[in-house]
């Protein structure tokens, strides 16, 4: 029996040799790049980062360059000018995406927001999200069952603090996060005892889900041997959906039934009453899981690794940390804990976040666009159905246009607001892009932000953090579904606060 290496091995350079034929046999000038080797498109597989990698090549092949990974032809943007070109000028062509295998059924088929093709549908779904769903009088709405989930977090950490234990803040902010989210869009439906049991399975399964979808999958590189399914991947993920169907099922049985008695309750009822003021169309079924789904994995292991990031880089730069919470202090005071209508007077801790994001985007290639024809970027023809990356951490470190990139400086941001040039989250300054620009700017980017910034100001009022004995804090990177750090950081954490009711006891 031939050893599996062996036989992916093969596998790769007859792609390889398929794909260099047909770039050979056109006559469109493709963007410069390595002639490719067989364990390029290999290098997936042995889950290298991809980001570091494409840092390497942009060294030498300049602002933009092809690369083949097994038979997927790959053009790699390093440049904001370029990016602009993308995601302004020719935004409609490159709108759509090219999901992969475990993309599709996580999505119930590209039914949701993030994969699905750009289309009246895709406009729909959006709409309903951005528009309605995570409107901020909706999200006001829904405040109080995030501050619920932040009140039994907060008394969860006085506990440890207590004891002078260990957190794995990593995970602290992802079972926060999760919480908030299976909060508001069930949160309304179940009762208590039921709500918190099933809190618990989703917060399992999502987990698992996040998990998977970080790893990557040669079958996505050589569709000659999909079928084949060699890692698993996608028998590992039709389980986890399943299991998620089971906990949907429930849930929007239940929002069915009380709706019949009640008034809308959390964001699951609004979604099954909603019907479009124009058409009268209504949300299916599929849809809901699919849009789900994107928050889940789109929501919950972004938020929770970026918290975890900035609270790496606050440890660090202890400067930082005290400037922050005198900031903290003077708006909310020492006797209070965090309300979310604090975080919009916290124009430091905005920065401070900024700044995490530059350093440590959590999607650093964004997901890759794919133009549904061929067009051309800086005088390079991309072929229709090119993966094109956006690679925002190397655009984030441009000497050209950040001061001594490498460092941890929040006060570029406020001295860049001062001076005019507004750097935010919404796309349109092109050397920062954390969350994308133009169509396809991260949908949930409104919540993403609110959970964001009030998990961070919640932990950094109410308490004071050092490392935990024998281990030190580091920015050593790790890219997963989203860049995360490759050792969790574990913090010991002690009290701020004078009050004790602000902890909930």
């Amino acid at each position: 029996m031939l050893n599996i290496d062996c036989c992916l091995t093969l596998i790769v350079a007859f792609s390889f040799i398929w794909a260099l034929k047909k770039v050979i046999g056109g006559h469109a000038k493709l963007p410069p790049g390595p002639r490719g080797l067989p364990l390029v498109g290999y290098l997936p597989f042995l889950g290298h980062n991809l980001h570091h990698l494409f840092m390497e090549l942009a060294g030498v092949y300049g602002p933009i360059y092809k690369l083949s990974l097994g038979n997927k032809l790959c053009v790699i943007i390093n440049s904001p000018s370029l990016a602009r070109e993308v995601v302004r000028e020719h935004d409609t062509t490159f709108a759509n995406r090219n999901p992969n295998r475990a993309a599709l059924v996580f999505s119930y088929g590209g039914n949701d927001i993030a994969f699905s093709p750009y289309g009246p549908k895709w406009q729909f779904l959006r709409k309903i999200l951005v528009r309605k769903m995570l409107s901020k009088a909706n999200l006001d709405n829904f405040y109080a069952l995030r501050r619920n989930v932040m009140l039994k977090m907060l008394k969860e950490v006085y506990r440890k603090s207590c004891e002078d234990v260990a957190i794995n803040v990593g995970e602290l902010a992802f079972v926060t996060v999760i919480d908030m989210i299976s909060s508001m869009f069930w949160g309304g439906t179940l009762e208590e005892e039921k709500g918190n049991s099933v809190a618990v399975e989703f917060r399992t399964v999502a987990s698992q889900l996040v998990d998977i979808m970080g790893k990557p999958n040669v079958s996505d590189f050589f569709p000659v041997i999909a079928k084949l399914d060699l890692q698993g991947i996608e028998r590992k993920i039709k389980k986890v959906r399943r299991e998620m169907d089971n906990i949907y099922n429930l849930v929007i049985e239940r929002a069915r039934e009380g709706l019949k008695q009640s008034a809308r309750k959390d964001f699951l009822q609004f979604l099954l009453k909603y019907r479009d003021e124009d058409t009268g169309k209504s949300i299916s079924v599929a849809e809901i899981k699919a849009m789900l789904m994107d928050i889940v994995v789109g929501g919950t292991d972004t938020t929770s690794t970026m918290v975890e990031w900035t609270m790496a880089e606050l440890i660090l730069h202890p400067e930082v940390m005290q400037k922050a919470q005198e900031e903290l202090a003077e708006v909310v005071g020492l006797n209070n804990s965090v309300e979310e209508s604090h975080v919009q007077r916290l124009p430091y801790l905005h920065a401070v976040a900024k700044e995490t994001l530059r350093l440590h985007p959590a999607a650093p290639l964004l997901l890759p666009r794919c133009p549904t024809r061929s067009c051309t970027v800086g005088g390079y023809t991309i072929p229709e159905g090119t993966k094109v990356f956006l690679n925002v951490w190397a655009m984030h470190r441009d000497p050209e246009f950040w001061d001594n990139p490498s460092e941890f400086r929040p006060e570029r941001f406020i001295l860049n607001d001062a001076n005019g040039k507004k750097l935010d989250f919404s796309g349109n300054n092109f050397e920062y892009l954390p969350f994308g620009s133009g169509r396809r700017i991260c949908a949930g980017l409104v919540l993403g932000e609110r959970m964001l910034m009030y998990v961070l100001a919640s932990l950094l009022h109410s308490f004071e953090w050092k490392v935990a004995e024998g281990s030190e804090p580091d920015t050593t990177e790790k890219l997963g579904i989203v860049l995360e750090k490759a050792r969790p950081l574990f913090a010991v954490p002690q009290l701020r606060l004078a009050n004790l009711e602000a902890y909930g006891e």
